[in-house]
């Protein structure tokens, strides 16, 4: 399902039950300088990223202090967040002339202690090459570092190395409960592009050598996959990032199925043995 960008007024793009990735929540917060937002999910953890611009949080009284500070973009720096537990009364105040604020969250009912993960916190990884058109880096906020502290979510920014290629590549699945070879877990992301009329393209397919659906990407464009198998390219001459939260069904670590007709290619992409493991 791809939601073409627009003006979400501070509301869930997407909400609580949602008909495609009901273990998702996503809202898109925009601030000025002293502007304050609160929210409350009620069955849902949730994490606190800022896209750009420095905010202050505090959860159910617990404080955070200037979080974030990327400037124009989100290539412009490292991220940071703030978790959110289950239910918890959240509030942010805008320190920055501007703030825009991302609000990742995955169903959960056990209420943890809230935490900030802060740049030198983060987990970085980077694996492809030019050559196989795959290079990225991926940074994690709720990763493996967090793993003990965090119920069902996972959320990381991916970014495209150099200007155009694929992203993830093999093609790979996580929308059925079978352990050991797969787990269930729904995933959202929002799209940027730098410069940012540039665009791309998110491929769902269903079946294993069937034809399936592709989305026109753009800068803000928001994706949920409930299923299928999902790679994604950006143009030539573009850099890419998504904002990525995933949420499992009945456990964190993501184990992601192989398209069969193209799982041999993870021998031949350095480094995606490690960026797999990343996810457990």
């Amino acid at each position: 399902m791809h939601i073409p960008p627009f003006d979400n007024q501070n509301k869930a793009i997407v909400d609580v039950d949602h008909s495609h990735v009901p273990l998702n929540y996503f809202n898109i917060i925009k601030l000025r300088q002293g502007d304050a937002f609160d929210y409350q999910v009620p069955g849902y953890e949730t994490c606190i990223v800022p896209a750009t611009g420095s905010v202050d949080i505090a959860v159910e009284g617990v404080e955070f202090q200037a979080l974030g500070g990327r400037g124009v973009d989100v290539w412009d720096g490292e991220p940071e967040g703030v978790y959110v537990p289950s239910g918890a009364k959240a509030r942010m105040v805008c320190l920055s002339e501007a703030a825009e604020v991302f609000v990742a969250g995955a169903r959960y009912d056990e209420v943890l202690e809230p935490f900030s993960v802060r740049k030198d916190e983060l987990d970085l990884v980077q694996y492809g090459s030019d050559d196989t058109k795959t290079h990225r880096k991926i940074k994690h906020i709720l990763g493996q570092k967090q793993h003990g502290k965090v119920g069902r979510l996972l959320v990381s920014e991916l970014y495209t190395v150099g200007a155009g290629g694929w992203s993830g590549f093999p093609s790979h699945k996580h929308d059925t409960d079978r352990l050991p070879d797969e787990t269930r877990h729904d995933e959202t992301y929002n799209f940027r592009f730098r410069p940012n009329h540039g665009s791309g393209v998110q491929m769902l397919q269903r079946e294993d050598n069937l034809s399936g659906d592709a989305y026109h990407i753009v800068d803000g464009s928001t994706v949920c996959i409930d299923k299928g198998y999902h790679p994604c390219a950006v143009l030539p001459g573009y850099e890419m990032y998504y904002f990525t939260i995933l949420g499992g069904l009945s456990q964190r670590s993501l184990i992601q199925y192989f398209q069969p007709t193209h799982a041999y290619q993870i021998e031949t992409i350095p480094g995606i043995k490690d960026m797999i493991a990343k996810f457990k």
